[in-house]
């Protein structure tokens, strides 16, 4: 069995170490250029239907249901199913947030870097890939459907005395923190509209530490981040 490091520093991806709210903004654009308002609107109401459904973004899943609606006849254009090269081909690695992969370097130094994120099998393993962000934490990348659910899964995984997670969702953070307690420290980057959302920020308890972005990491007292004593 592999012994408990001291420390295992856990990154959610998208809007936290990469900009998806860009990535969407693209994809919005791309599908009303190339296939009109009406087309994209149907995919994008299809796509939060599944988002509800499954409590993450899939934008293939997304589209299989589209091709669905348009093999019985309910109108949709085919031409839409040309978006899969969209998104496999996109240029992840240019929607990193400023200093991303540095954060990363700097966390290494005090214990494992992992990837700890929700979505598709396929889409979101694709997305961390060409982002850099596999590489960058030594293929240490674990994808969930609800991440929260499965902290048991993590930990067989990643044993650590003490975890550190760093999450643009509040929602995330106080889920995790509920079943870590004090074994968990919590940073909140906010970034992109779930950050951002007053209403939101309201609705759940406030993490250990606030910072404006992914970059402040950078500067900040990582040792003060996890309970260890200074050896």
């Amino acid at each position: 069995m592999t012994s408990p490091q001291d420390v295992v520093f856990l990154l959610d991806v998208d809007n936290t170490l990469l900009d998806n709210d860009h990535v969407i903004a693209d994809l919005r654009g791309h599908l009303e250029r190339e296939f009109g308002a009406d087309c994209a609107a149907h995919y994008w109401a299809i796509f939060e239907g599944l988002r509800s459904e499954l409590g993450y973004a899939d934008y293939l899943g997304a589209l299989q249901r589209y091709r669905l609606d348009a093999e019985h006849g309910h109108g949709t254009d085919l031409r839409l199913l040309q978006m899969s090269a969209f998104l496999i081909d996109y240029p992840f690695a240019d929607r990193l947030y400023p200093r991303a992969l540095e954060v990363i370097e700097r966390l290494s130094s005090f214990g494992p870097t992992v990837i700890l994120s929700d979505g598709d099998v396929v889409f979101q393993p694709r997305k961390v890939r060409r982002s850099g962000l596999w590489e960058a934490v030594s293929g240490r990348v674990l994808i969930y459907i609800r991440k929260e659910n499965m902290l048991d899964s993590m930990q067989r995984h990643h044993p650590a005395r003490h975890y550190v997670m760093v999450d643009d969702k509040l929602r995330i953070l106080a889920a995790m923190k509920q079943v870590l307690q004090d074994r968990l420290t919590t940073v909140f980057p906010r970034q992109g509209h779930y950050a951002l959302d007053p209403a939101v920020v309201a609705a759940y308890p406030a993490a250990d530490l606030s910072i404006e972005s992914i970059g402040d990491l950078l500067e900040a007292d990582i040792r003060s981040l996890f309970a260890l004593e200074e050896k």
